[in-house]
């Protein structure tokens, strides 16, 4: 559309989302000379406008300054404000979090495309300019890389245009507007906008000039567009490169266009072009014989260099592009890449800062794709807006699948309170919808044509289904025959299944996806997301990748997903903390549902990813007695760029190691022997460890940085050593039975059994005290996102009461030479024929043996944990396992957890969790030392079978009864809760997937575990 004048109506109008606004294109970089392009330079023909920039907040659009763009108008007492960044970031207006919902709901009564009028704020934005020497006599363009959600620009008082669209560029012609000397740039951001109903993504609302803004001029001849397209031959060995060229300028007439493509060594393969522009338009192709193909695991790039030659010979322009060989097609209903079926080790990623929102910077970038990267992740959905151009070139670079997300999600207007009632959906079959949700496809397609590592393009987000994004569909189609075309929503609209190239679901449980993959589908299958990562989570995943190997035609899925979206806040004392939803007095709010990360917010990663990377290794380990069986399923790299590093472990203690240098074939398997003589080895409990490491750095890891393991852990029963009793550390044992207390002395070992309280109440190793707090039977724990989601605290709840006031009914005691017996049974207020019992035996080496038991009955709920807590002192701050680790693992999350000795600050254990939360578990757990900074404390042994430990700074009740970590009391204990087993922590989704049913703990059975309390 085109106008001269500014219209506040555009705002409100859906058939009106640009004005004036340029054509979109390649997001390619441009230089005069080829020095400039080898050296991937800073473009000379760009004038960066990011910076400060003078400011004026308004609540509405009634309270704005009207005129503040005309030249007269003084910004004199205006604030400053930076660009990029969101106005909300920078203290104006309200900061908003919602998922589903949209952020007026219940505040306005709206259906689309009506805007609220009370509430829509305004950001008037003026900087000022002098053109750079040498710009006066060439065209003068500027380019907004990201505006939320509509805005006008203005230059020297004159009316330039108007775009929509958060997450794609604008760009408009300045020229006719500028005039010498200083120039005056005025821009009226609007929060609220048509573009507001199609952007009701599961993030923070937020306003403002988000990305990049610059100027730039272009020389007489100028590329505008580059189209780049690569095929290979059906043995995916020779390729091809087609070329679709869009010049402009007063010199384009008459130009010539050579071309020449070097490998990654900067040698030439091949150079060729030389055609005469014809109304602005080349078309190359070139065989380019045989190459080195692009993917994931070997992004191979080949570097394009386009120069543009005037009709005199002489050199305007160099275009450089990166260029990646690799065909994505359909074989047998199988996604193939370069021939061989690809399985997607995926996750969604928003871009997000803690402190900047989605104002990313190039470091947080560069972050997130080695640490995605390192964690053996391959693809990655850009949910669910277009991203940074930065993010693909580095997608590309580094190597990783994309599912480039067009910006489109009405979820409000679709689902509520979680039933699907589409009664009034957008864009659905409505005609008035259709041009402004295809412009958002075109423009993200004309931006990201050129990235070899975009595989689909994806109609948008929760969207429902209907024609209108039908036909985005079959523009992708049209436009981009080379990639897929994928749309989750089809699921609740079958009239258009044809819009999605695959079967793409949400949160689909695995018996669902193997439902529909025994079914004789006729689309491969892909979780769009799963896995919903809120808070401790991530249970279970193995279930959703053992699919892999099962179906050919499961593909993989997208977790959901890579980073929290919380922002830094100051409580009332002045102290930091990552804030959620409703933290800023946002109404409404889905408050900690922006909390899915798989990374915290503050980039740091979750005990989660430990999980993750193990499932998504693409090289399997299992070693045993006679070494190590590898399978490499990777599609086109062997292991030669890895050690293979080996070793023994004898109960926690490493007895031998050393590296082998292996190469398997990509797609094989082999089995390797490892010097382990197993029959020579004295008895104990053995872990054997291999890893795969690198032997050199790579873009993403350093050299010795780990990409697979395996363990098998195996108890040798050969001869041990003699066992030799020291007279000096057993005792007699004294027993003084009291009329309250019953106390118990064994050398320097000395206990106190409570008969009415009905426990241990002091246990003194060398006259220091290890219970604080008695021990009591446990069977809470403090909830967990997933916990809440499914209603625990309603369906399980009663379990919450019964550890708070379990009452000893019985005691008896034993004495023997050797020992003093003493148990305490317990009943529960849940049932009457609910028995637990805890024997305590003060043996004669002064150890004291605890053993819990538990029997249950009929028609009660599961149980949470089955476990006994004591607090004892905060001096003892440090602990050390022998357990599965080093990161928190549960029954349910456990496969990337190794069996060694780990350690940690009893501080560090609790994981950050944006509401705090049952964390810091350990299965496996052999023993444990609780120490305080001089080394002194007790340890804590299994006696049979391993336990699971919680060592914290809190109770389960405390973090329980937190929503926030600066509620948490000041710490005056270190908790210690060992348990025999506790319930798997799911992840199938947040909102009502229960635990999967073998990592649940019925309560009707009889459970028990045992261990012993010793000084160190």
């Amino acid at each position: 559309m085109k106008a001269t004048k500014a219209d506040i109506n555009w705002l409100g109008d859906v058939s009106v989302f640009e004005v004036n606004r340029l054509h979109a294109y390649s997001d390619h970089r441009y230089y005069q000379t080829m020095e400039e392009a080898v050296a991937s330079a800073e473009m000379a023909l760009r004038y960066d406008l990011n910076g400060t920039w003078k400011f004026n907040y308004s609540i509405r659009p009634d309270c704005r300054p009207e005129l503040f763009y005309t030249s007269e108008y003084s910004s004199e007492g205006w604030d400053d404000i930076e660009v990029p960044g969101h106005i909300q970031l920078q203290g104006y207006g309200q900061i908003q979090y919602v998922n589903t919902q949209y952020p007026w709901d219940g505040l306005n009564e709206l259906r689309p495309p009506a805007l609220p009028q009370d509430k829509n704020a305004v950001g008037s934005y003026i900087r000022t300019f002098h053109l750079p020497a040498g710009w006066e006599a060439n065209p003068v363009y500027i380019s907004f890389q990201g505006v939320e959600s509509a805005f006008y620009v203005w230059l020297n008082g004159q009316f330039v245009g108007y775009g929509e669209d958060s997450f794609t560029p604008s760009d408009f012609d300045l020229t006719p507007f500028l005039q010498d000397g200083e120039n005056k740039l005025a821009v009226e951001v609007y929060q609220r906008s048509t573009g507001s109903w199609l952007e009701d993504q599961d993030f923070w609302r937020f306003s403002g000039i988000f990305r990049d803004v610059y100027l730039y001029t272009v020389p007489a001849a100028h590329i505008r567009d580059v189209h780049v397209r690569t095929d290979l031959d059906a043995s995916y060995t020779n390729g091809t490169l087609e070329l679709d060229l869009k010049l402009e300028g007063k010199a384009a007439t008459g130009a010539r266009i050579e071309a020449e493509l070097l490998d990654k060594n900067g040698n030439t393969v091949k150079s060729f072009g030389g055609n005469v522009v014809d109304n602005g338009l080349v078309q190359l192709r070139e065989e380019i014989g045989q190459v080195n193909l692009w993917s994931a695991e070997i992004p191979y790039l080949y570097r394009l260099y386009i120069r543009v030659y005037d009709a005199a010979g002489n050199l305007v322009e160099v275009v450089p592009q990166a260029v990646g060989f690799r065909k994505f097609e359909m074989i047998d209903k199988v996604m193939h890449i370069n021939g061989k079926r690809i399985v997607f080790k995926g996750v969604n990623r928003h871009e997000f800062n803690p402190r900047r929102g989605r104002a990313v910077t190039k470091e947080d970038m560069l972050w997130d794709v080695r640490t995605i990267k390192q964690n053996n992740m391959n693809a990655v959905r850009t949910s669910h807006y277009p991203n940074q151009s930065l993010w693909y070139e580095l997608c590309d670079e580094y190597g990783l699948y994309v599912i480039d997300e067009m910006n489109l999600e009405t979820h409000g207007s679709w689902q509520k309170l979680g039933a699907v009632e589409p009664s009034w959906v957008i864009p659905g079959d409505k005609p008035e919808w259709h041009d402004i949700v295809m412009d958002r496809a075109i423009s993200m397609v004309e931006r990201d044509k050129n990235h070899p590592s975009i595989l689909i393009w994806s109609c948008g987000n929760e969207s429902h289904g209907g024609e209108v994004i039908y036909k985005v569909s079959q523009y992708f189609k049209s436009a981009d025959p080379t990639r897929m075309v994928h749309y989750e929503g089809v699921f609740h609209d079958r009239r258009f299944n044809d819009t999605s190239d695959m079967e793409s679901r949400m949160y689909a449980k695995p018996a669902d996806i193997e439902e529909f993959l025994n079914d004789n589908p006729t689309k491969p299958y892909i979780s769009c997301e799963y896995m919903h990562a809120m808070g401790n989570s991530i249970g279970g995943m193995h279930k959703y990748t053992e699919l892999e190997d099962k179906y050919p035609m499961y593909q993989g899925g997208f977790i959901w997903d890579y980073i929290d979206q919380s922002i830094y806040k100051k409580d009332r004392y002045g102290k930091e903390y990552l804030a959620y939803g409703g933290d800023f007095g946002d109404r409404p709010s889905d408050y900690s549902f922006c909390g899915n990360g798989i990374v915290h917010a503050d980039r740091k990663v979750t005990a989660k990813m430990q999980e993750v990377k193990f499932l998504y290794q693409n090289i399997k380990l299992f070693p045993s007695l006679d070494g190590v069986k590898i399978v490499n399923q990777n599609l086109f790299a062997d292991t030669s760029a890895y050690e293979l590093v080996y070793s023994l472990e004898r109960e926690g203690n490493e007895v031998l190691r050393g590296t082998l240098d292996v190469n398997v074939a990509t797609e094989s398997e082999t089995v390797v022997e490892l010097p382990l003589n197993a029959k020579a080895l004295e008895g104990g409990e053995y872990a054997v460890n291999v890893a795969f490491v690198l032997k050199e750095a790579t873009l993403w890891a350093d050299k010795g940085d780990e990409v697979a393991f395996g363990q098998f852990i195996f108890t040798q029963e050969g001869s041990q050593a003699a066992v030799v009793t020291d007279k000096n550390i057993v005792s007699d044992i004294r027993v003084v039975e009291g009329d309250v207390n019953i106390g118990v002395r064994v050398g320097q070992t000395h206990a106190l059994f409570s008969k009415q309280f009905g426990t241990l109440v002091s246990l003194k190793f060398s006259g220091r005290e290890t219970i604080a707090i008695p021990p009591a039977p446990l069977f809470w724990r403090a909830t967990t996102d997933n916990d809440k989601g499914t209603a625990m605290g309603f369906e399980l709840g009663a379990w919450y009461a019964a550890s708070l006031l379990p009452r000893s009914v019985e005691w008896k005691h034993e004495q023997k030479s050797d020992q003093y017996r003493i148990e305490f049974t317990y009943k529960l207020n849940i049932s009457a024929d609910v028995e637990v019992k805890v024997i305590y035996t003060v043996l004669a080496d002064g150890s004291v043996h605890v053993h819990n038991t538990y029997k249950g009955t009929e028609g009660l709920p599961n149980l949470p944990i089955h476990a006994l807590s004591f607090r004892t002192s905060p001096d003892y701050e440090n602990v050390e396992w022998l357990a599965m680790g080093p990161e928190e693992n549960y029954s349910d999350r456990a496969f990337g957890a190794r069996l060694g000795i780990h350690g940690s600050k009893v501080a560090d254990t609790m994981a950050p969790y944006l509401v705090p939360q049952e964390s810091g578990n350990r299965t496996g757990v052999r023993w444990a030392k609780l120490t305080d900074n001089a080394g002194r404390g007790f340890k804590i042994e299994a006696s049979g079978a391993p336990v699971e430990l919680n060592v914290s700074p809190y109770t389960a009740f405390e973090l329980e009864n937190a929503q926030h970590v600066y509620e948490l009391p000041p710490v005056h204990y270190t908790v210690v809760t060992v348990a025999g087993i506790q319930m798997g922590v799911g992840g199938d989704d947040s909102w009502g997937a229960p635990v999967h049913p073998e990592y649940q703990i019925p309560s009707n059975g009889e459970l028990s575990f045992e261990f012993v309390i010793r000084s160190l």
